[in-house]
């Protein structure tokens, strides 16, 4: 599965391929893409803020496209909003990973699509080092048939 979202991702979404987007993690409940720094430098030596942005918001995508996968479902997922919060420069490769909140959430999301072709959900993807959060994603997305 890790490798047919890298695929998807990389063909779909372009810029992907260009800033080094690979899966690295996937345990049905999150999912952790990674990027080089090299490939996503700023003018400070340090992970260029858009680069970070994007790394975030497609741990999301891809945690969703994942798990519509594994229930054999086909859908389109959007982001409808987000925020955020760049704590601190990353100066290493990125690493974003999200994850649902619970069991719950994720049922709910799934039953809400079987039902209504049509599921909201707000997920939180993180930047981490050593325990402190460098990058905090917060982002609603849809899903829809």
């Amino acid at each position: 599965m890790i490798k047919s979202l890298e695929d998807v991702l990389h063909s779909e979404i372009p810029l992907t391929k260009e800033i080094g987007i690979t899966v690295t993690e996937y345990t049905g409940n999150s999912l952790t893409l990674q990027a080089p720094l090299k490939n996503n430098l700023n003018h400070k030596c340090t992970a260029f803020g858009g680069s970070l942005y994007s790394v975030s918001v497609l741990s999301g995508w891809g945690l969703l496209y994942l798990l519509l996968k594994e229930h054999d479902l086909v859908g389109h997922i959007v982001i409808q909003e987000s925020n955020t919060k760049f704590n601190k420069p990353v100066e290493s490769n990125l690493s974003a990973t999200c994850s649902f909140e619970s069991v719950e959430q994720k049922d709910k999301f799934i039953k809400m699509f079987k039902r209504k072709g049509v599921a909201r959900i707000r997920l939180e993807s993180r930047i981490e080092f050593n325990n402190d959060d460098y990058v905090i994603f917060e982002g609603s997305y849809v899903a829809h048939t």
